[in-house]
């Protein structure tokens, strides 16, 4: 699963990574929640690519009620393709999410210890999909990011974590001619465990409210880690 990210750089230093000729000022984030609205990149109407605001909780262009979106903040990148409330956003409504880390949290017992997880350099942007809400003049756009197995550093943190691309890969993702789930599986495999970095932060972080730099500063294991994740 994927619940919570941070985002705390410039706007100069997002469009040189997503290759756009410029973006608006942006505030720095340091908990970003599903439900809020999260910078997506998507291959534009007459090819290049347009940055814009998407809600985290995809709502399928079918749906009776939007709060189903709640529900469908992530998706498994192995049954995407056959989920019904997924399957056409796989093949034509595909989206880059950037992101300088996300939060995991590390289960033991009825405690939960959060984590940071981040590049060892640079940002990277979580494979997402997207879609079109409409009713009764009422128009959403939201996205739900794609998950999949753990690599080697997130497995005894959680079972579960989200597909990164590095930018060598996005023009291959955003590719609106490509429409087989099957040429697009390549992209879809955990992140090298040796290119990210991971180190326990406070429980604050919990909290979707609280969204300060104290949230990625290191803390006390509150829960003791299996492996090693340094």
């Amino acid at each position: 699963m994927c619940a919570r990210l941070f985002l705390p750089v410039s706007a100069e230093e997002l469009a040189e990574f997503l290759e756009l000729a410029g973006l608006p000022e942006l505030e720095p984030r340091y908990n970003i929640a599903p439900g809020q609205d999260l910078l997506a990149v998507r291959s534009g109407p007459r090819g290049g690519r347009r940055a814009s605001f998407l809600r985290w909780g995809l709502v399928p262009s079918f749906a009776q009620d939007p709060k189903i979106g709640h529900r469908l903040i992530n998706a498994r990148s192995e049954t995407a393709a056959t989920r019904g409330v997924f399957r056409e956003s796989l093949r034509t409504r595909r989206c880059l999410v950037p992101a300088a880390g996300f939060y995991e949290w590390k289960s033991a017992g009825r405690v939960k210890q959060p984590y940071a997880v981040k590049p060892r350099a640079g940002l990277v942007a979580i494979a997402g999909l997207w879609d079109t809400w409409e009713r009764d003049g009422r128009r959403l756009e939201t996205c739900t990011l794609l998950t999949t197995a753990p690599n080697d550093l997130i497995a005894p943190i959680h079972d579960r974590m989200p597909v990164l691309l590095d930018r060598e890969r996005f023009a291959e993702w955003l590719d609106p001619r490509q429409e087989d789930p099957r040429a697009l599986a390549p992209l879809m495999q955990p992140y090298p465990a040796e290119r990210l970095l991971a180190h326990p932060v406070s429980t604050r972080v919990n909290r979707p409210t609280v969204d300060d730099p104290a949230c990625l500063e290191p803390a006390a294991v509150e829960v003791p880690a299996q492996g090693r994740l340094f």
